[in-house]
């Protein structure tokens, strides 16, 4: 009779293409076996049956797991204000740089904040100047001063170098010269304070400018954080890569520290991979991986190993080189092989069709010297790529048929192998 094979399906994995060989050879089996009724026993023809030998040496085992890509370096775009959306300019999907427009918000208390910053500094920097041209007319005031008293002292030492002369004589009495001895001091003594003064006006005129300066100073920085406000209304995507997500829509409010889209980067990704938590164990911190993005295989390594269980998976992440001139970008499905521990001198054999990783198994290996095949309860190990070690149940040399057997309904009977 013909045989159909089923369609062979991993859930667990949800891998696909994994396994190619065996599903064509099962597909083989099924699709042009001859099975024969003799007695209770099923024949079937050797040729179109996958046989193979147990063998002992060497494995790595491999763990197999689905994921995705994600970008390694994402930023989160907010709103900086209680916000209104103006203008949508990007839409997710597109690519970006730092000063790529992303999205247009509008604030009134911003602009109205920004407004009387500016007026601010307006009315600083006016008081400033005008005390600029105050104390500049006060400092000339005491110089003309000065230099008035100075005009005067010069003519009162004249007097009294030429009263000094006359004093002799009798022309001049000497009453007339001590006034005019007395009136030098003093002119002196003005000028001394006069200068006193003038140092100390100065000095209070800077420190008064020094204020008034730190008061402009003051007016500004409030009007570059206005303006700095104002600008991040206009929202940027700060790196170049690719607008992943947007959670605004034109006219919605948002309020502060609103999540507006998520930028990740385009080149820098890594691989988040599910695997069977059964498995994981055999997954530690630098193993190998490859990663199937269905058009290419990338290297990578694992990094991190997520300690929580879900849906009895556990998610590995792995970091993979730069994605630059490959098909890989951010959210593509992808699937995973971990190259885990390495099994040294143990029986393996290639993974029947339906076996799973450690697991117990009826599987049919043909007897010695017959072209016999009888059922037998087996014990498998670990996964290593299209092998599965053998645990207990069959010796090294054994030949196990590891095709697809399910429609046969052999209930337990044995299987007579057709020769070739």
């Amino acid at each position: 009779m013909d045989v159909q094979k089923p369609k062979i399906t991993t859930p667990l994995l949800h891998s696909r293409g994994k396994l190619i060989g065996i599903a064509v050879g099962s597909v083989a089996v099924l699709a042009v076996s001859i099975a024969l009724m003799s007695g209770n026993a099923v024949a079937v023809s050797e040729r179109n049956l996958l046989i193979d030998t147990v063998k002992k040496g060497s494995l790595d085992v491999t763990v197999e797991g689905y994921g995705e890509l994600v970008s390694d370096k994402q930023q989160l775009l907010t709103s900086p204000s209680q916000a209104t959306v103006k203008e949508i300019v990007l839409k997710p999907g597109a690519e970006v740089t730092a000063d790529s427009v992303i999205v247009r918000l509008e604030d009134p208390d911003l602009i109205k904040a920004f407004q009387t910053a500016k007026q601010e500094v307006n009315e600083a920097e006016s008081t400033l100047r005008q005390l600029r041209l105050t104390y500049q007319r006060e400092k000339l005031r005491e110089h003309s001063d000065l230099a008035e008293l100075a005009s005067e002292l010069a003519i009162a030492k004249v007097q009294r170098q030429a009263e000094e002369k006359l004093i002799k004589s009798g022309i001049v009495s000497r009453m007339t010269f001590e006034k005019t001895v007395q009136n030098e001091r003093r002119l002196k003594e003005r000028i001394a304070l006069s200068n006193a003064g003038i140092e100390q006006l100065e000095q209070l005129q800077r420190e008064s400018l020094e204020i008034q300066e730190d008061q402009v100073r003051q007016m500004k920085a409030n009007l570059q954080l206005a303006q700095e406000q104002l600008n991040r209304l206009t929202v940027k995507a700060g790196m170049s890569g690719v607008l992943q997500k947007l959670w605004v829509e034109v006219g919605q409010s948002l309020s502060p520290g609103g999540e507006v889209a998520l930028v990740g980067s385009a080149t820098e990704l890594i691989a988040l991979i599910r695997v069977p938590q059964g498995q994981a164990q055999s997954v530690h911190l630098g193993n190998r991986a490859i990663i199937d993005t269905r058009r290419e295989k990338l290297n990578g390594k694992v990094t991190r190993i997520e300690p929580i269980v879900a849906n009895n998976t556990v998610e590995i992440e792995i970091a993979l080189p730069s994605m630059v001139g490959t098909s890989a970008r951010p959210n593509l499905s992808v699937d995973g092989t971990i190259i885990g521990d390495r099994l040294n001198e143990v029986r393996y054999v290639r993974r029947p069709a339906g076996v799973n990783g450690t697991s117990k198994a009826r599987v049919y290996a043909l007897a010695a010297g017959s072209n016999k095949a009888n059922p037998k309860e087996v014990e498998f190990g670990r996964l290593a790529g299209q092998y599965i070690e053998v645990l207990a149940g069959l010796d090294v040399g054994e030949q196990l048929i590891v095709s697809d057997l399910s429609q046969l309904k052999l209930d337990g009977e044995p299987l007579n192998v057709e020769s070739r």
